[in-house]
């Protein structure tokens, strides 16, 4: 029981947040609202789109409704915290909602990781065996495979955070950071970390780099039989299927291998808040439009939606 007191001596920390200055807290409060509004309402709008919309009934698009709302999980895990910060201009978050933030975002983080591996797989089996993807893509498989993403995610998740919540916190407790995240908690230890670093970067290696791996492959063989195809129109729709998906992976998992996958000490601390707000905000709040604008059939669901609406006012 000593123990176990003298490891959570520090009972809350203090972040440095992403600017200590007055007039740029106000912008940054009003810019973060935006993003998180808009966040929240364009999943919301993918998610109901799909589920009113008889055509969007595929593996695809129930994958994109586990993704759209997994973001609005994402973005509220953390964007709340900093926004009520800024309101309150006390910086301080307890321990026991440090690491539950932490837990949440980690997860999180994640699901999206394995979720676009699923995805990429799913592309394969549309465009490389057209005549069995129903059969190799069925319900069951669907929900098999988004349960899996999910539940690996959050157990991985609860190892790091047992593992990273062991460790002494008995000196500083300031956060360079504005949420709190595995890299930034680990830094005010005070112990070797050495070991639950390791453990971070087998778990990123096999949540991040295997789906990573799999979305590589899944493509490359997407690529092959593509380029197989005679008529023109069939490789552009092929293509054109895969275009929103690789745009989402590619502004996800480069911030988040730049992160993860990394040692501690050659990662900058400054360079490390600006990236976090990209792969935790920024790629939360675009997914929507990526899917909206660069996908012919939710653009479609959309404009035959707010068609019905407007009949339904008149």
């Amino acid at each position: 029981m000593d123990m176990i007191k003298a490891n959570f001596t520090v009972t809350e920390f203090v972040f440095l947040g992403l600017s200590s200055q007055p007039q740029m807290q106000l912008i940054l409060f009003i810019i973060f609202l935006f993003f998180y509004l808009l966040t929240v309402a364009g999943n919301i709008i993918i998610i109901t789109v799909i589920q009113i919309e008889p055509r969007l009934q595929t593996p695809m698009y129930f994958f994109l409704t586990n993704l759209s709302f997994l973001d609005i999980c994402y973005i509220s895990t953390n964007v709340p915290q900093m926004l009520s910060n800024m309101v309150r201009k006390k910086n301080t978050i307890p321990f026991s909602r440090c690491a539950t933030q932490m837990y949440f975002s980690l997860s999180f983080g994640m699901i999206e990781c394995v979720l676009l591996g699923v995805m990429a797989y799913d592309r394969y089996a549309a465009i490389c065996h057209p005549l069995h993807y129903t059969v190799i893509m069925n319900r069951s498989t669907c929900i098999q495979l988004a349960a899996i993403s999910w539940s690996s995610s959050f157990l991985s998740s609860m190892v790091i955070n047992v593992l990273a919540l062991s460790l002494p916190y008995c000196g500083p407790n300031v956060l360079n950071h504005f949420f709190c995240e595995v890299p930034s908690i680990l830094r005010l230890a005070c112990a070797d970390t050495s070991f639950t670093e390791m453990v971070v970067f087998i778990f990123s290696i096999i949540i991040v780099f295997i789906p990573f791996l799999l979305i590589v492959v899944s493509y490359a063989q997407i690529l092959l039989s593509v380029l197989k195809m005679r008529s023109a129109s069939g490789r552009h729709k092929a293509l054109s299927t895969c275009a929103s998906h690789l745009t989402v992976v590619a502004l996800f998992y480069v911030t988040a291998i730049f992160m993860y996958m990394r040692p501690q000490s050659k990662s900058s601390r400054a360079g490390g808040k600006i990236v976090a707000v990209f792969y935790t905000v920024i790629t939360p709040m675009v997914n929507p439009m990526i899917y909206s604008f660069r996908n012919q059939d939710v653009k479609g669901a959309l404009r035959r939606a707010i068609a019905k609406q407007r009949t339904r006012t008149l």
